[in-house]
């Protein structure tokens, strides 16, 4: 996982979709949609802990467990499956 440190978030191409996928500070992984719904603002490069990611445009927040944004009309993100198989980044997209 030399690609992505704790901590931060990275935008990847998987097909035809972009998938942010977001080191967390214990390790694990989580794996959104790269994009916000709202105004197209780049997720990877959002605030997140453990529970959500904040779009770096409107801080809008964004669930790792379904997607959904805590304000009411925004949309919701896809969450993908995302995992860590011997030192490499395997997302389910």
């Amino acid at each position: 996982m030399a690609d992505l440190a704790l901590g931060e978030g990275r935008a990847f191409v998987l097909g035809d979709k972009q998938v942010a996928v977001f080191q967390m500070t214990d390790g694990t992984l989580r794996a959104t949609s790269a994009v916000c719904p709202h105004k197209g603002g780049p997720l990877a490069d959002g605030q997140f802990d453990l529970g959500a990611v904040v779009c770096p445009l409107h801080q809008y927040e964004f669930s790792f467990a379904d997607g959904g944004c805590t304000t009411a009309g925004i949309g919701t993100v896809e969450v993908y499956r995302v995992e860590d198989r011997d030192g490499r980044i395997v997302v389910w997209a």
